[in-house]
């Protein structure tokens, strides 16, 4: 890849994915979580879902960019945002369901 060229360091896509994870976990900790979209869900699930669902399509961006600049990891690198992608996602899931369920207890938004 040209990015690999002008480095001359196969590590490229790992350091770009670390770069890139970092900045998307950092704005993601402070803005929700699993755990507000339950508690919120009788009055926030749809957006908070729509949120979600926009995250992991910029995080599938950002994993397919690292698997191009770093063919050697490219199996590891794809492998990891897949499960983490998955994994994420089903926790949300699981959480608005939860939530959603447990509509006649008190949320933290009027």
């Amino acid at each position: 890849m040209a990015l690999e060229k002008m480095t001359g360091d196969s590590s490229t896509g790992v350091a770009f994915l670390v770069s890139a994870g970092i900045v998307y976990e950092i704005i993601a900790a402070a803005c929700s979580s699993p755990q507000t979209t339950e508690i919120n869900a009788t009055r926030r699930a749809d957006t908070l879902m729509k949120w979600v669902n926009l995250g992991i399509a910029q995080a599938a961006l950002f994993v397919f960019a690292a698997a191009i600049f770093d063919r050697k990891h490219r199996a590891a690198i794809l492998s990891g945002g897949v499960s983490a992608g998955g994994l994420m996602y089903w926790q949300y899931d699981h959480a608005k369901r939860a939530g959603l369920a447990a509509a006649h207890l008190p949320g933290t938004e009027d």
